[in-house]
């Protein structure tokens, strides 16, 4: 049976939501406030809830954040490849909501910011499992080339998933023109793929996308409420999305790109595959916090509405 084998960032996200960020160097309160596991959990959860088995193969801490971290990744049935590293805590995400649901984050990177080629030795992916790699890890220091020298040792028959995220932003760093030919599926909102290619439309960055990746790759580009564009081989699809009232974007695009593999790895076609995942996005939406995808059976139910 397919896995997902995510080799990103768990990190813990403190979650507050307020009317709109402050100017520099003011005060205002927040409506809420919560300590929630988030990063590259936000994936695994929705990947789990829709019935992928998920390993992650990044490293977590050694504190109460790390605690945190391991105890959601169990309770949603997320495999841990690693043992806590002895001398750091899980890091943490500052994660504002704006009443507009405008999300504002700021991270301090912990253990989860480390892997190396030994961590990764002991890792043997099957044939149809799928390898998630974030952006983030290509931007730490501690992490970026162990990881990108064992993705590339990968058979040709592991299917990599990249979602660029939106820190990376060119495709001509040495790593990122290591990874590209080795990429198999695209996962990005608009504006990732926008400012990764320089395009001014996504038409447009979907075409330079192409010249970027491998022939046969998969992209899928999210275009919030008006759903996704899903292209290979120069075919470009329009898959709707689904009309909800919006009160918290944090974690929907992780929804997606959850859902979205599982589909895949459930035999669907890119088309419904991405239509599964823009109704987990859509309920994803509708709720506060990150991982807050839903579960097979409410997607399901959106879809036969």
């Amino acid at each position: 049976m397919s896995r997902l084998l995510h080799t990103g960032q768990v990190i813990v996200d403190l979650v507050m939501a307020l009317d709109t960020l402050p100017a520099s160097g003011g005060d205002v309160l927040a409506q809420s406030a919560s300590f929630e596991t988030g990063g590259g959990f936000n994936v695994m959860a929705a990947a789990r809830r829709n019935g992928l088995p998920v390993v992650y193969l990044g490293r977590h801490g050694n504190g109460r954040f790390g605690d945190l971290a391991r105890a959601a990744m169990l309770a949603e049935g997320v495999e841990i490849a690693q043992v806590p590293s002895a001398d750091k805590d899980t890091g943490l995400c500052v994660s504002l909501t704006e009443a507009s649901t405008e999300r504002t984050f700021i991270s301090h990177i912990g253990a989860e910011g480390d892997l190396s080629a030994e961590d990764l030795a002991g890792v043997v992916p099957q044939s149809d499992d799928y390898v998630y790699v974030s952006g983030y890890s290509l931007l730490l220091e501690g992490k970026a080339q162990a990881l990108l020298d064992w993705l590339l040792t990968l058979p040709r028959h592991i299917t990599v998933v990249f979602d660029p995220g939106p820190l990376v932003k060119a495709p001509d760093s040495a790593l990122m023109v290591a990874l590209l030919p080795r990429i198999d599926i695209w996962t990005s909102n608009g504006p990732e793929a926008l400012a990764f290619t320089g395009a001014s439309t996504l038409a447009d960055a979907l075409g330079d996308l192409r010249r970027h990746l491998p022939e046969t790759a998969l992209l899928v580009v999210r275009d919030g409420p008006k759903g996704c564009w899903v292209s290979r081989l120069g075919n470009v699809e329009h898959v709707p999305g689904f009309k909800v009232k919006a009160v918290d974007s944090n974690g929907a695009g992780d929804a997606h790109a959850g859902v979205f593999i599982a589909g895949l790895a459930n035999g669907l076609s890119p088309a419904e595959a991405a239509r599964r995942a823009n109704a987990a996005a859509a309920l994803a939406v509708t709720r506060w916090g990150p991982a807050t995808s839903p579960g097979t059976a409410e997607v399901d139910a959106l879809l036969t509405e």
